[in-house]
């Protein structure tokens, strides 16, 4: 599926209190507050939530293009402000669409979905590897009705050892079936080979950038593992931004 699906990187956004879009050729320097790794997802400010909503809209909503139904979010050397990113994003799509969409989080290394939402973090992804039932049966209901979890799940010592089995790819694909959206939380993609695991089996992934932290080299390398991988880079999110950033490297992205 991921591999069949093509599309133009649109999404470039530049996420913070008094955010802008931060789109390609943009010169102009923006001063804002970071989405923090210490956030709950209803903590965001409101500003913050707009810009995402933005994101949302170019993403998954923009009229007459194609949009994909499954996507990965991935940092590039650490992600805390990803996983916030991803659960806000997941959120106001629930908001703006009548069909479902499933958070699911698929960072074994360092979960954070299941804190950032109050809820427990029990009997979800790594437990559906180990066990049989329908994936609804491990996801969790969330705010608003069409949003739903699955958290990391219960992670012992042979968890990372299941992210790249056959079993993995037949309860993704089986979440893919069951509700009409799936956004996928991830390790770093420059720190573990998850991610390219998790691309394989959606539409492409949507890279977040820490300004003043991620390295233009280290972004580049990390669009260029995914597109080597026939993982389609569908944009870019740039987090904390206070600075403008060079055409090339969006280009690049």
């Amino acid at each position: 599926m991921g591999k069949n699906f093509e599309w133009t990187p649109r999404a470039d956004i530049s996420l913070g209190a008094v955010p802008t879009p931060a789109t390609v050729g943009n010169e102009s320097a923006v001063k804002n507050k970071s989405l923090s790794s210490v956030e709950t997802i209803k903590a965001v400010a409101p500003a913050v939530r707009e810009e995402s909503l933005k994101l949302v809209q170019r993403l998954f909503l923009t009229p007459g293009q194609p949009a994909p139904k499954a996507v990965v979010f991935a940092a590039i050397d650490s992600g805390g402000a990803c996983s916030r990113l991803c659960g806000v994003v997941a959120e106001i799509l629930a908001e703006s669409v009548s069909g479902s969409v499933c958070l699911v989080d698929g960072n074994f290394r360092a979960p954070l979905l299941a804190d950032s939402f109050g809820v427990e973090n029990h009997h979800g992804l790594a437990d559906s590897l180990r066990q049989e039932g329908p994936m609804r049966g491990f996801a969790t209901q969330l705010k608003p009705r069409g949003l739903w979890l699955v958290s990391s799940g219960s992670l012992e010592k042979d968890s990372l050892n299941l992210l790249h089995g056959g079993r993995m790819k037949q309860r993704i694909a089986e979440i893919r079936g069951e509700f009409d959206y799936v956004l996928l939380d991830v390790p770093p993609l420059n720190l573990f080979e998850d991610a390219l695991a998790f691309g394989q089996l959606v539409d492409g992934a949507v890279l977040v950038v820490e300004a003043n932290t991620t390295r233009r080299e280290a972004a580049m390398r990390a669009a260029d593992r995914l597109r080597q991988a026939g993982i389609p880079v569908l944009g870019a999110v740039l987090n904390n931004r206070t600075f403008a950033i060079p055409k090339a490297l969006y280009e690049r992205v």
